[in-house]
């Protein structure tokens, strides 16, 4: 019997990202669920746990940042992926992020195919390809 698929949770306020993101990861095998921001997301992820969440930092009312650390009080193992043009603004946090909880950061604009080897290589036993340091991954195919 094959494994289940592994869950996402997509935390995005930009609605027409999120349904790409969510093909996207239908696409290669993830089961996933959307939220517009963080309060939703939190919301929705109490409800519904997935194995990853991938957010956006920067959304009205809860940022993704904060709105990872409410719901590491439900699960403190859940994945993350950080979404962002303004990753900068985060480094120290995001860098705390990388070295406690192995999460991955994303640039905006990112490619799919960056995207989807994130959760894959991580789903598959590996981990995420961070350093230690906050950086950019490729290309702007959305």
């Amino acid at each position: 019997m094959p494994a289940p698929a592994e869950s996402v949770l997509i935390v995005e306020n930009d609605e027409s990202l999120a349904q790409i993101i969510a093909l996207t990861l239908n696409a290669a095998g993830f089961e996933t669920q959307t939220a517009h921001n963080g309060i939703d997301g939190y919301a929705s992820f109490s409800r519904h746990p997935t194995d990853w969440v991938v957010t956006d930092i920067e959304m009205p009312q809860l940022d993704g940042i904060r709105m990872m650390a409410c719901i590491r009080t439900v699960n403190p193992s859940v994945r993350a992926v950080y979404l962002s043009g303004a990753v900068e603004e985060y480094r120290v946090t995001l860098e705390r992020e990388i070295a406690e909880f192995a999460a991955a950061v994303l640039y905006k604009p990112f490619s799919r195919s960056s995207l989807v080897r994130q959760l894959t290589r991580a789903a598959s036993g590996g981990s995420p390809s961070n350093p230690k340091k906050v950086r950019t991954h490729e290309s702007k195919e959305a």
